[in-house]
C-alpha cells in the first residue's frame, strides 16, 4: 500500500478557534511560532517534561437533532476538568457553557476549597518535578546545585504544621480545662518550679553530653520528620476526584434544541440558543441521563441500575424498570445489569444476570477464586495486597444472563417471561448490547461462544416474552478479532441490518439477511478490499448511506468515509492521513465531526461539510511549546517480509543521513493483537517509539524505526491471527527481514541494531533475543508477560492458544526454557506493583537467566511503587535516560 518512503509534510488548510472565555470566534489562530531547540541542545528533561505537552481531545461529541448545534466536551490545554462547548453551525459561533466559576455556584463551599487547593498542589507537584529533573542533571554536569532543597523545604512544612497541630491540640485542651483554671494554675506553678530545678539539672547534665550526642538527638528528630513527611506525601496523593472534573456525558432533546448533561452525578438543563443552565437533580446518588421521554416534556435516567421518568412541570418520578421479582423457589434469580429504550421510549430491553450466590451465606460469590498477592515495599516492611486473577486453567464462573422486553407503561403487569437465556458458568460467552430499530419495532444482538467458535445474530420484535429469531450463524474461525466489534443495528428505516464481521480476513460492515429463522441467513459485503473498517459512526436518513472508519488509504490512519450501501463505493471525508478517534455524524447526514490529526497536525475536534468536504477547526488543545522540541517527523516506509507481507514502519534519520552510513539503531515493536491497536498510527506520539526515538536520532545520531509486524490487529485477519499457537515467531521473522532491510537501506550497522517494546512488546524483545540471538545487539524488554499460563485467560485464550479449564497448557509457549539462548545484554524493566503483568514474570526469567549462566549479560531496572506504566519512583524521564545510558553503552554513539 505504500511506496518505500513517504515523508510526512501535508499541512492541514482550515479555519481556527480562537478561544475566548466564555466564547470562541471562528478566525484565524494568532500564530504560535516557538522556536525550535538545537538537536544538540535536546535533552530528555525537555522532551519527558513532567506537565506533557499533549493536552486533551475533545469528547462526548454529539450533533441536536435537527444538526444546527455540535456539543463537546473539552477543555484547552493548562485548564483542569473538561467543560461542555457548544458549536452552532449555522453561525460559526462556538460558546462555552460551563466553567469552574460558574459550575462553583451549584456546589458547597468545601468541595471547591478542595478543588482549589487540590489545583495548587498539582501545579507544585509538577513544577518540582521538573526542577528535580533539571537540579539533576545539572549536578551530573559537574554544576554546583543543591539536591535537598525539596526535601528541606518539605521538612519545614512538616515542622510548621506539626507545630500549628500542637498549637491547636493545647489550644482545645485549655478551652476543655477552663472549669479547673485555678487548680490548673497551680499545678502549673508546681510544675513550673520543678522544671526550672529539673532545667538547671539538665544544663549541668548537658555540659556532660558530647557533641555526639547532640549530633543523634538531631537525627533522631530528622528521621521522625522524614517519616512524618512520607506520611503526608501518601496522604496527600491526588486522585482524579481530587480536581474540578467538569461534564462528564450529555444528551440532546428528540426536537428541541436544548440537551441535559451530567456534572458530578447531577443532572443540568441547557437551552442551546439562550445557553442558559437550570439544575434538575441535586442527591447523594449518581444519576446518569439516558434519554428525554419521547415528548421532550421530560427525561429519563438511571442510578446504578434503576431506570426513572421525570416531568420538567412537575416533581412526579416514575420508575420504569421496577426489580425483577422471582418466586422464593426459583431457581435464578435474576438482577438488572442494564436497560436499553427503544427511540420512541415504548420498549425497553432489560439485560439481567443472576449472581453465584452462596446458599449458606447468602452472600455473592468472588467473580474469581484465584487470589495473587502483589507486594507494597513502601513500609518499614514489606506488606501485601491481593488482586483477582483468572488464568487460562481455572474453572470460568460466568453468570447465568438473561433479556427480558418489556413495554414502558404506568399500568401493573404481570411481569414476563425473558426472551433470551444463556445458563453461565464454567464457560467463554458473550453478548453485545441490545439494538433498537429507530421506529421501536424490532431489536437485535449477538453472541459469541468461544469454545464453540459460535458466533450468532438474533433478531426479535417489540413483544413481551416472545423469543427472538437466530438470524444468522456461524461456525468455525471467525476471526479472533471480530467479537469486539459486532454489534448489529439497524439502519434507520429498519429495513437492513449492518454488523461487522471477518468474512474475507478484514473486519467489514455487512448486511445480515433476517429472512429465515434458522440462522442459515446470508451476509453480504458492502465494501470491498484489504482494509479494516470495523466502525460504523452513522447513516444517512434515508438509509442509502452509512458513514464508516477506515484504512483504505493507508494503514497507520483512520479516515471518515461516506459508503453507499448498494455500490460500495466510498467518498473519503477528512484530511489525508489524518487518524479519526471520537466521531459523530449529524441525523441529516450532512455533517460530520471527528477528533483527527497527525504527526505534523496534532488531533484537534473538526467539523466536516460532507458535501463540500469543508473542515472547520473547533479546538486547540496542545501546548505550542512542543515545536520547540518536535526537531524532526518521521519518514513513513514499508517493507517485504519472506512471505510477500507488506510490513508498516517509521524511521527516524539523523542529520547528515547517507545510505552508506554505518549508524547505531534502535528497533521498538510491540507485536500483539488488541482491538485495533497499532504502533504505527500517524497521529501517535508513543513515548519510547515516537518521542525517544526523535531523541535518540537528534541527539545521539541513532536511526530509530517503530514497526508494526504481524501479530497486530487492524492489518486484516492474518495479522492479528498470527500469534495463535506460534506466540512470538511470526513477529521474530519479520524482525529478522527489517533487521536485513535496515542494513541495506538505512545506512545502519548491522553489529549495532537494539530492539526494545513494553507489555506484548517485552515479551516479543526478550522472545527475539532469546531465539534470535545474533539479530539484535542489544535489549531491554518492559514488562513483558514471559509466562502466559499467568497471564489474564480474557487475553491469552483469545490470541495466544487453545486452552484447557484443568491443566495450564500454555505454558508450552513460556519464556523460561528459551533463556539459554541469549548472546547479548538484555535489561529487564518493570513495575514492582504491576497488576496487569505480574512482576514475578520478570522475577522468574531473570532466575532462569542467571541460572543459565546469563548474569553477565542481564539487568534489572524496577519501579518498586510502579504498575503496568511504571509512573511510581520512575517517570518517563527517567526511564528513558536509562534507556539512553544504556544503548550508548552497548552500541555506541552515532554522532560522527
Amino acid at each position: 500500500m505504500f511506496p518505500k518512503f513517504i515523508p510526512l509534510s501535508i499541512a492541514l488548510a482550515c479555519s481556527g478557534a480562537a478561544l475566548l472565555p466564555q466564547q470562541i470566534a471562528h478566525a484565524a489562530p494568532a500564530s504560535n511560532v516557538v522556536a525550535k531547540a538545537a538537536p544538540a541542545e535536546l535533552t530528555l528533561e525537555q522532551v519527558f517534561r513532567a506537565k506533557p505537552y499533549a493536552g486533551q481531545s475533545a469528547k462526548v461529541i454529539s450533533f441536536s437533532h435537527d444538526g444546527r448545534y455540535l456539543a463537546y466536551v473539552w477543555n484547552p490545554f493548562n485548564e483542569i476538568g473538561s467543560d461542555l462547548y457548544v458549536h452552532d453551525t449555522q453561525t460559526g459561533e462556538t460558546r462555552r457553557i460551563t466553567s469552574p466559576a460558574l459550575m462553583k455556584t451549584f456546589d458547597a463551599p468545601e468541595v471547591w476549597d478542595r478543588f482549589e487547593k487540590k489545583a495548587k498542589q498539582k501545579e507544585k507537584e509538577e513544577t518540582e518535578r521538573q526542577a528535580k529533573a533539571e537540579a539533576h542533571a545539572a549536578y551530573l554536569r559537574g554544576e554546583k546545585v543543591n539536591l535537598q532543597q525539596w526535601e528541606e523545604a518539605g521538612l519545614e512544612e512538616v515542622k510548621r504544621e506539626l507545630a500549628d497541630k500542637k498549637a491547636r491540640d493545647a489550644k482545645k485542651k485549655a478551652e476543655a480545662d477552663a472549669e479547673s483554671a485555678k487548680e490548673k494554675a497551680a499545678e502549673k506553678a508546681a510544675a513550673k518550679t520543678s522544671g526550672t530545678a529539673d532545667t538547671a539539672v539538665a544544663k549541668a547534665d548537658d555540659k556532660k553530653d558530647s557533641k555526639a550526642d547532640k549530633d543523634s538527638d538531631k537525627q533522631k528528630e530528622l528521621w521522625e520528620l522524614r517519616d512524618e513527611l512520607k506520611k503526608k506525601i501518601a496522604k496527600e496523593k491526588l486522585k482524579p476526584s481530587d480536581l474540578y472534573p467538569g461534564v462528564d456525558y450529555l444528551v440532546w432533546a428528540n426536537k428541541k434544541n436544548e440537551l441535559i448533561f451530567q456534572y458530578r452525578g447531577d443532572l443540568f438543563r441547557l437551552q442551546a440558543a439562550s445557553g442558559k443552565v437550570e439544575r434538575l437533580t441535586q442527591t447523594d446518588k449518581a444519576e446518569r441521563i439516558v434519554a428525554y421521554r419521547a415528548d421532550d416534556k421530560g427525561y429519563i435516567y438511571m442510578d446504578s441500575t434503576s431506570l426513572y421518568s421525570a416531568a420538567f412541570d412537575n416533581s412526579a418520578i416514575r420508575q420504569l424498570n421496577r426489580e425483577l421479582i422471582h418466586p422464593d423457589d426459583a431457581e435464578k434469580k435474576y438482577s438488572i445489569a442494564n436497560t436499553v429504550l427503544s427511540e420512541d421510549k415504548q420498549w425497553m430491553a432489560i439485560s439481567a444476570v443472576a449472581p453465584d450466590v452462596d446458599e449458606e451465606t447468602g452472600k455473592v460469590k468472588p467473580s474469581s477464586e484465584r487470589q495473587v498477592e502483589i507486594m507494597n515495599y513502601n513500609e518499614r516492611f514489606a506488606t501485601a495486597k491481593k488482586v483477582p486473577r483468572e488464568v487460562s486453567d481455572d474453572k470460568r464462573k460466568i453468570p447465568a444472563t438473561a433479556l427480558y422486553i418489556r413495554r414502558v407503561t404506568d399500568t401493573s403487569v404481570r411481569q414476563p417471561q425473558p426472551v433470551f437465556t444463556n445458563n453461565g458458568g464454567d464457560v467463554w460467552f458473550e453478548m453485545s448490547k441490545v439494538s433498537w430499530a429507530k421506529d421501536g419495532s424490532r431489536y437485535t444482538f449477538s453472541t459469541w461462544e468461544r469454545e464453540k467458535n459460535l458466533l450468532r445474530i438474533y433478531v426479535g420484535k417489540a413483544e413481551e416474552g416472545v423469543k427472538p429469531a437466530l438470524v444468522f450463524e456461524r461456525r468455525g474461525n471467525v476471526g479472533h478479532e471480530v467479537v469486539n466489534v459486532l454489534e448489529p443495528k439497524f439502519t434507520p428505516d429498519g429495513k437492513q441490518l449492518i454488523a461487522v464481521l471477518d468474512e474475507q480476513g478484514y473486519r467489514q460492515p455487512y448486511i445480515i439477511s433476517t429472512d429465515n429463522s434458522n440462522g442459515s441467513g446470508s451476509a453480504k459485503a458492502i465494501l470491498k478490499g484489504d482494509f479494516e473498517a470495523h466502525q460504523i459512526i452513522g447513516f444517512t436518513p434515508d438509509s442509502k448511506s452509512m458513514f464508516v472508519l477506515a484504512n483504505k488509504d493507508d494503514f497507520a490512519s483512520m479516515n471518515a468515509y461516506k459508503v453507499d450501501i448498494a455500490s460500495g463505493e466510498m467518498k473519503a471525508l477528512g484530511q489525508t492521513r489524518d487518524f479519526h478517534r471520537a466521531s459523530d455524524v449529524a441525523d441529516s447526514g450532512d455533517k460530520l465531526a471527528s477528533v483527527a490529526g497527525q504527526w505534523s497536525n496534532r488531533p484537534e475536534l473538526k467539523l466536516i461539510d460532507v458535501k463540500t468536504s469543508k473542515i472547520t477547526l473547533l479546538t486547540q488543545s496542545h501546548d505550542p511549546q512542543w515545536q520547540a522540541i518536535d526537531v524532526q517527523q518521521p519518514e513513513r516506509f514499508s517493507f517485504t517480509n519472506r512471505h510477500g507481507d507488506q510490513i508498516q514502519a517509521y524511521v527516524f534519520k539523523p542529520a547528515n543521513w547517507k545510505t552508506s552510513d554505518l549508524r547505531p539503531a534502535i528497533v521498538y515493536t510491540y507485536g500483539g493483537p488488541l482491538n485495533d491497536r497499532h504502533i504505527i498510527e500517524t497521529d501517535s506520539f508513543q513515548q519510547t517509539a515516537y518521542m525517544f526515538g526523535m531523541y535518540m536520532s537528534a541527539k545521539n545520531g541513532y536511526v530509530t524505526v517503530a514497526v508494526d509486524p504481524r501479530g497486530h490487529s487492524n492489518y486484516g485477519r492474518k495479522f492479528s491471527d498470527a500469534n495463535w499457537e506460534q506466540a512470538g515467531k511470526p513477529q521474530t521473522e519479520d524482525l529478522e527481514d527489517l533487521a536485513q532491510f535496515m542494513q541495506k537501506n538505512l545506512g545502519v550497522d548491522g553489529h549495532r541494531i537494539g530492539l526494545t517494546g513494553w507489555s506484548f512488546g517485552g515479551f516479543q524483545t526478550q522472545y527475539t533475543m532469546y531465539t534470535s540471538p545474533d539479530t539484535f545487539a542489544a535489549g531491554i524488554a518492559g514488562a513483558g508477560p514471559t509466562e502466559w499460563e499467568n497471564y489474564n485467560s480474557w487475553y491469552s485464550g483469545r490470541t495466544i492458544g487453545k486452552t484447557e479449564r484443568s491443566k495450564p497448557n500454555l505454558r508450552k509457549y513460556s519464556l523460561l526454557p528459551l533463556t539459554a539462548g541469549l548472546k547479548k545484554p538484555l535489561l529487564l524493566v518493570h513495575g514492582m506493583q504491576d497488576p496487569n503483568v505480574l512482576y514475578q514474570d520478570t522475577v522468574n526469567v531473570y532466575r532462569a537467566l542467571l541460572e543459565n549462566g546469563k548474569e553477565t549479560l542481564v539487568d534489572l531496572f524496577l519501579d518498586p511503587d510502579g504498575e503496568h506504566a511504571l509512573g511510581g519512583a520512575i517517570k518517563a524521564k527517567a526511564w528513558h535516560k536509562k534507556y539512553e545510558a544504556f544503548f550508548l553503552q552497548h552500541l555506541g554513539s552515532g554522532n560522527k
